[in-house]
């Protein structure tokens, strides 16, 4: 019992060096390193597909993020590196592509399907307002529903 309780200890210690993950490597200027950082933002990872390139953790994001950062050191700006990265990579590759005969699906296929979306709706509850007044019931067909009805009235009440 002795020799469990430091072994525990000894084992707690070491298992944070087991979870620590590599120093993301840092610009020597701090300013730089925002400007890195808010231009990542609005990069889409080509491996994640639903992350920014900076917030992604997998190689071809590591990359882009350095290329970005040796492209800023060397005097590039936002634009420059943005159109380099989209001829390399294509539109995919920003979170807001532009609007052009490439991308109108994409900028416009929610509209649409809010569009197909509300004419179904309507068409359905227009169907059901039609078909509430073609359900009324012939004279005959009343009268043996309340016969039954009746029935079951006096059968409950015995």
């Amino acid at each position: 019992m002795k020799i469990l309780i430091p072994l525990i200890l000894i084992a707690g210690l070491l298992s944070g060096a087991v979870v620590a993950n590599e120093a993301t490597p840092m610009a020597e200027d701090p300013v730089l390193e925002k400007r890195v950082m808010a231009l990542s933002k609005e990069l889409r990872c080509l491996v994640c597909q639903n992350q920014s390139v900076a917030a992604s953790h997998a190689e071809l994001a590591i990359d882009m993020r350095n290329e970005v950062r040796d492209k800023m050191k060397s005097g590039w700006s936002d634009q420059q590196i943005v159109d380099y990265l989209v001829e390399r990579y294509g539109d995919f590759v920003r979170y807001r592509p532009p609007f052009n005969s490439t991308t109108m699906l994409l900028w416009l296929g929610p509209l649409g399907m809010l569009l197909i979306g509300a004419t179904v709706l309507f068409v359905v509850l227009k169907r059901r307002r039609a078909r509430g007044t073609e359900t009324v019931l012939t004279k005959e067909e009343r009268e043996r529903v309340d016969q039954l009805l009746n029935e079951d009235i006096g059968r409950d009440k015995a």
